[in-house]
């Protein structure tokens, strides 16, 4: 176990906002910038602790709504905590489930003191507040505990927005007092959606708090892509220079590489292992669909330019098949292979800051992006199918944010 945590900011990028940092937790050291692969139920779907270890990740996230309604947070701290009870030696951040209950709730009511909702599972009516959310993640032993926050879908109008901050504000000073410490960090979220002043005023007034880190939340949740971006390059240089910054439930590649510009730390989105299952797998030249049928006899690699196990042991066809067939291994080898993409893109976002040429790395990153997304486009009109007029979203489940929920998967071919 190491000591209190601590964050330490080692390199900044002269081109760009970029930041080298190294984050300190009772259970080690998370290099950043970084990306969390999402556990929201105590596991990274079909990946063992073993196998997130060995892609070289430092730090998961899991969830205090899912985890409070199964298996109970009472039962993982009696078994030991989240890191025992899952076999996971390394850091663990949790999400404060407040998202979670309004989006995925059946029926939710929420006020100044919390939320009353009902179950997704069982329809039993519940309450979270901020003393029941910090409660929960007491009892997981997470690292990283995250306040409670109101997120609320983009679009809204401006009289949601206004209750959101000033809700948040509450909720956060109650999560602040509720904290137990103990060598952990807590985390503030600002809200103010796509508004600038509202982003503004929560920035103050999270921070007057006086939190470990900070996050940055309310995007992904409906809104664009590009507008997603303006929000955070709007919020991240107004977060204290000296603390982690945190941009939740943001998600592609393209994301990771130009929010690390914008000056964010942490990442976290289910759709590396989400999209992983659906039979989607992301190489340095595109979105590759396997379950396409001109895949059906391709002897190479997913990615020749990569080095995870899966590229150099199977090929296309044969991942293809397993995808048709519905073996489970299928979504094994395929979050596997996500996984490890998304883990060297963040090694190498280290690299470029610490040699001082982040600019570059995303000037080359966003060519390629290009590149790829036009040959995507050209392969698409070769083979009959329709071209969609931008790329696919990205929107997970913080209300598309990446958190759970469900994309369908396409037919195959």
């Amino acid at each position: 176990m190491s000591g209190r945590f601590a964050f330490q900011v080692l390199k900044r990028d002269p081109g760009t906002g970029a930041r080298r940092g190294r984050m300190t937790t009772q259970h080690g050291e998370v290099e950043t910038p970084a990306f969390m692969p999402v556990g929201t139920a105590g596991t990274v779907k079909a990946m063992t602790p073993q196998d997130l270890a060995t892609l070289g990740f430092e730090l998961i996230l899991g969830n205090a709504y899912h985890l409070a309604l199964r298996p109970g947070e009472d039962l993982v701290r009696r078994l030991g905590g989240l890191h025992r009870f899952m076999g996971w030696e390394g850091s663990i951040l949790t999400d404060s489930g407040g998202f979670q209950v309004l989006s995925l709730a059946d029926r939710c009511a929420i006020s100044d003191d919390g939320v009353a909702f009902r179950s997704h599972l069982d329809g039993s009516l519940l309450t979270m507040t901020p003393e029941r959310s910090l409660s929960i993640q007491d009892a997981l032993g997470s690292d990283i505990v995250m306040a409670f926050d109101d997120c609320p879908p983009l679009p809204s109008g401006l009289e949601r927005l206004l209750e959101a901050v000033r809700r948040t504000t509450l909720w956060a000073r109650r999560s602040r007092d509720a904290f137990r410490g103990d060598g952990r960090a807590l985390f503030g979220i600002v809200q103010g959606g796509d508004d600038g002043e509202l982003r503004e005023r929560s920035v103050e007034e999270i921070t007057a708090l006086g939190f470990e880190g900070y996050a940055i939340g309310g995007v992904s949740v409906g809104e664009s892509a590009e507008r997603s971006r303006s929000i955070v390059a709007l919020t991240a240089p107004r977060l204290p220079e000296d603390q982690p910054r945190y941009l939740m439930g943001m998600g592609t590649p393209s994301d990771l590489v130009e929010m690390v510009a914008l000056g964010c730390d942490l990442f976290d989105c289910v759709l590396p292992t989400r999209n992983a299952r659906n039979g989607t797998l992301f190489t340095t030249t595109g979105r590759l669909q396997i379950k396409r049928r001109e895949f059906a006899d391709d002897p190479r690699p997913v990615d020749e330019a990569c080095g995870c196990p899966v590229c150099r042991g199977f090929s296309r066809a044969y991942l293809r098949h397993l995808y048709a067939a519905g073996e489970i291994l299928s979504m094994r080898l395929n979050t596997l292979h996500n996984l490890h993409h998304y883990a060297d893109l963040m090694r190498r976002a280290r690299a470029a800051i610490e040699a001082g040429r982040y600019a570059e790395f995303l000037t080359n990153f966003r060519a390629r992006a290009a590149e790829a997304e036009a040959s995507a486009a050209d392969g698409d009109k070769a083979h009959g199918r329709d071209v969609p007029a931008r790329p696919g979203a990205h929107r997970g489940a913080r209300g598309t944010r990446g958190r759970s929920g469900s994309i369908a998967g396409e037919k195959i071919e």
